[in-house]
């Protein structure tokens, strides 16, 4: 998904706000899904049991639970998976390379051999 470009006067790179916000259950809580609202931003964050336990216990004071949309949620699987394989590569892992650029270029070129020769 692309990030939304939000103009702005001054030094350094335009601020960006992403289009959606895929997380799993760690950022599952209360003051993450405000933050998220507050600035605008949708997310999909599915909900931990203890919250949901939590809010059925608390009754029709317990509100309403959080949107979740379970076929968005399935495309964070497949970044996650990437994420995966990449680090396979041992320089990937733990970062060898000194400079920001020689990293990205052990980065593209490990992604380059996924694409040509997948696992």
């Amino acid at each position: 998904m692309d990030a939304i470009r939000i103009p702005h006067a001054g030094p350094g790179r335009p601020r960006t706000r992403p289009d959606h916000v895929l997380g799993d259950k760690g950022y599952s809580s209360r003051k993450i899904r405000a933050y998220l609202r507050r600035r605008g931003i949708p997310h999909t964050i599915p909900e931990r049991s203890d919250q949901k336990a939590n809010r059925r216990n608390r009754g029709r004071h317990g509100g309403r639970p959080p949107a979740f949309n379970k076929q968005l949620y399935r495309h964070r699987n497949v970044v996650e998976r990437c994420f995966n394989r990449l680090k396979q590569y041992r320089a990937i892992a733990t970062r060898y390379d000194k400079t920001r650029e020689s990293y990205e270029a052990a980065v593209t070129i490990a992604s380059l051999l996924l694409w040509i020769r997948p696992l």
